[in-house]
């Protein structure tokens, strides 16, 4: 287990633990919110309120395991004999980050074909991205740190070249008063999951021990606070705009 500073773990424990309330609180004003929107959008607001409810529940796992890896008393951190368990936020990213594309496709409102398609091939090229990265991020040596997530960026840029051509046309048929949040929420997911290959390059730099270990676990929920709860809201705000449009106001929700 890598030495950790009193500062380090304490920087990590209160990152998870802010996550996790971030994350619940998310998913109570989503699902809650599912009353002011028309019901073309319910099941956006419910699948974006899903991916904060599934990441609540991984962290709160990240949490404890975090806990159980080390032990901090008098100002000094030492290792248990339980390692920590990195696992449980790729198995998180295996289930949200195809459903993060998919309420973006289902709050536009596209024809069944178009949506169906769309679903599909993006969320399928998600989980693909997160399988392949999970070895490279387990990997004790670059050299396999890098193979797999240099496999892994190939569905990455397959999905942010959907997101910005494929979706592009799309985007430009939605209501006027909506359109440019639809870009905003996309811009929006392509900087948070930009941010996560730099993350996954961190042991490439000058840094070393704990301070790899805590850049790496901080940075990943600062990247899941922006495109789960961040890009959540704005969702919600599409949707409102377009109940409002299009059943008028207040929304007569069934």
């Amino acid at each position: 287990m890598t030495q950790l500073t009193a500062g380090q773990f304490s920087l990590v424990y209160n990152a998870f633990s802010f996550t996790f309330a971030t994350m619940a609180a998310a998913t109570l004003f989503l699902w809650l919110g599912r009353s002011q929107v028309g019901p073309a959008y319910k099941t956006a607001l419910t699948i974006s309120g899903l991916v904060c409810a599934i990441a609540a529940y991984h962290y709160f796992r990240i949490f404890e395991s975090w806990n159980a890896a080390y032990g901090l008393a008098d100002g000094v951190v030492t290792a248990t004999n339980v390692a920590f368990n990195d696992a449980y936020r790729y198995v998180d990213w295996l289930l949200t980050v195809p459903l993060l594309l998919i309420e973006l496709v289902l709050v536009m409102r596209l024809s069944q074909d178009e949506t169906m398609s769309k679903s599909v091939k993006l969320g399928s090229a998600a989980a693909l991205m997160v399988i392949l990265g999970y070895p490279g991020e387990i990997a004790t040596d670059n050299t396999t740190r890098a193979i797999w997530g240099t496999l892994s960026a190939i569905p990455f840029a397959y999905v942010m070249f959907q997101l910005f051509k494929g979706l592009g046309e799309s985007i430009e048929r939605q209501p006027a008063n909506v359109r440019e949040l639809v870009k905003k929420a996309r811009l929006l997911t392509f900087a948070s999951w930009g941010f996560y290959p730099i993350v996954y390059m961190i042991p490439y730099t000058n840094l070393s021990g704990g301070n790899v270990v805590t850049g790496v676990q901080v940075g990943y929920t600062i990247a899941d606070i922006i495109a789960k709860a961040g890009v959540g809201v704005l969702i919600y705000i599409i949707a409102v705009r377009k109940s409002e449009a299009e059943y008028g106001t207040p929304v007569r929700a069934g």
